[in-house]
């Protein structure tokens, strides 16, 4: 299915571009998230007249981003677990649980955006972590794993 996109997607296209994806990707989850209209004529054209609004929601948006890059970058965010007397997790730490102590501290982020490519924590430690608050905006945090004293 040919879509126009109406932001910027990793791995796909930027604003304006008309693509082709697979038909599931673009109804269930493109179209209705409203990154994404069907390639038509009439659609072609609405963008286009649209154009200048969408470049400018998306310059926005970018800007929030970068924004909270500049407060997150370099930050070391704590996150306290029940652990062994070898310093192993009972249990792990996920982006969820890092997402959480990093809105703790008063920036803005989703679990979606925590990056974890060896998966969830399972030890006491210190752990390089890129938070990707947009396509263009990607922060690496130091997420401290301690023992969780009770």
């Amino acid at each position: 299915m040919q879509i126009i996109l109406l932001e910027k997607i990793g791995g796909l296209g930027s604003l304006g571009d008309i693509v082709t994806v697979k038909n599931g990707y673009a109804r269930n989850y493109l179209i209705p998230q409203g990154k994404a209209k069907r390639a038509t004529e009439a659609n072609k054209a609405e963008f286009e007249a649209r154009r200048a609004e969408l470049e400018a929601r998306q310059a926005e948006i970018l800007a929030d981003a970068q924004a909270r890059k500049e407060k997150l970058d370099g930050q070391t965010v704590t996150v306290a677990q029940k652990a062994g007397v070898d310093g192993r997790l009972f249990g792990s730490v996920t982006n969820a649980d890092i997402a959480a102590a990093i809105v703790a501290a008063g920036i803005e982020a989703a679990k979606a955006n925590v990056r974890l490519p060896e998966g969830p924590f399972k030890a006491v430690g210190e752990y390089e972590v890129e938070v990707a608050l947009h396509t263009d905006a990607v922060a690496k945090i130091t997420v401290a794993v301690v023992a969780a004293t009770e």
